[in-house]
């Protein structure tokens, strides 16, 4: 049986960041993924990354320089519109703004190349993991395979496998579900919707509905289409879509009905808010492991960065004593992850009520002052 010093689980951005730091410092770590391999599923839209976590994040990991080359121009440009197609605020992007767009897959990619080979071990889907005592477990997988290991980290989403070890909390559903759409060649193919959405991100909300999208580097639209709803009444036949949306103006008609297939579900779930753990020796939890939250404070990914840069930062600076490194570094996330959780919870409900999208144009117009 194999033995690692250090074992992540999940090669999603907070373990490959952490991994890279304490690479920086001469740690080794093993991660260990699901996918079969890097490219098994496509990344996802476009991030926002925030001066003081997803990039500072970054900066410790050696990497700010290669962030800043693939940063999407033109993405931090804002759109807030009515359910009629009234446009009530639109913010170009001038190049001033502290949270730069790059997509996801694009930071994967420089997260993964600044890896030395090896390090990831793709197609390793957990099965089990147990406490074998003084701080050390064994993860065994689901193909038979097991490995021990001194400190075992959770950075494995929010379904996590590591996360019952520390505490018994799970994912609860927000009330919000999304459906996620897709618009190939906007500009060409979708001249409307191109025009809607305009150059970065748009907004077009009302009580308990809405429409968040925003054009990619490739010139597609990335769309969800949100409503508040049981969980198991989300639907993906378009039909369906435009008939809840029915009072909805004819252009965010055209969004359902010329997104290409498959329409996939992406219902909302979040950990409970201030959702913490007593020390556990031997294992944490970074990133939706640790604070699952919904996307609407745009945290998730910031958060998983820091996170594992302060983990990574703890562990480098008292390499012989793990456990001081634990604590120190869960006293500092408990506290980050409440406030992103309560930021979030209150900015769905801002997005939703009643006089939505006013609450969200106000916010905005506030927070430029």
């Amino acid at each position: 049986m194999t033995h690692h010093r250090i074992a992540i689980i999940g090669a999603g951005l907070g373990g490959l960041l952490l991994a890279r730091v304490l690479h920086t410092h001469g740690i080794e770590a093993a991660v260990f993924e699901l996918d079969a391999s890097p490219r098994a599923r496509t990344q996802g839209g476009l991030l926002d990354l925030h001066e003081e976590s997803g990039q500072a994040a970054l900066r410790a990991a050696g990497l700010y320089e290669s962030f800043r080359a693939a940063v999407h121009p033109g993405g931090e440009a804002t759109r807030i519109l009515d359910r009629h197609g009234t446009v009530l605020l639109d913010e170009p992007d001038d190049g001033s703004g502290g949270r730069p767009e790059i997509p996801r897959g694009a930071l994967r990619e420089i997260l993964l190349d600044s890896l030395p080979e090896g390090t990831i071990r793709w197609g390793a889907k957990v099965s089990t993991v147990r406490a074998l005592g003084e701080g050390r477990h064994e993860v065994i997988f689901a193909d038979g395979g097991r490995v021990t290991t001194d400190l075992l980290v959770g950075a494995d989403g929010a379904w996590s496998r590591v996360r019952p070890l520390v505490s018994a909390a799970v994912p609860a559903y927000t009330g919000i579900s999304f459906v996620e759409l897709h618009l190939p060649e906007a500009d060409r193919r979708h001249p409307g919707s191109a025009a809607l959405v305009g150059g970065g991100m748009m907004f077009a909300l009302a009580q308990d509905q809405g429409f968040l999208a925003h054009r990619n580097p490739d010139g597609s639209l990335h769309v969800y289409c949100a409503q508040r709803t049981p969980v198991d009444w989300v639907s993906t036949e378009k039909s369906a879509l435009l008939t809840d949306f029915a009072d909805w103006s004819g252009e965010f008609h055209a969004l359902i009905a010329e997104a290409g297939e498959p329409l996939v579900p992406r219902p909302v779930h979040a950990l409970p808010v201030g959702h913490d753990w007593p020390r556990v020796p031997g294992v944490t939890l970074l990133g939706d492991a640790a604070h699952l939250m919904s996307p609407f404070a745009g945290e998730g990914a910031n958060l998983a960065l820091l996170d594992a840069a302060e983990l990574g930062a703890a562990l480098a600076a008292g390499p012989g004593d793990v456990e001081t490194a634990l604590a120190k570094y869960e006293a500092e996330l408990f506290p980050r992850g409440t406030a992103a959780a309560e930021d979030s919870a209150a900015s769905l409900e801002l997005c939703f009520r009643a006089d939505a999208p006013h609450g969200l144009v106000e916010q905005m117009a506030w927070g430029s002052r």
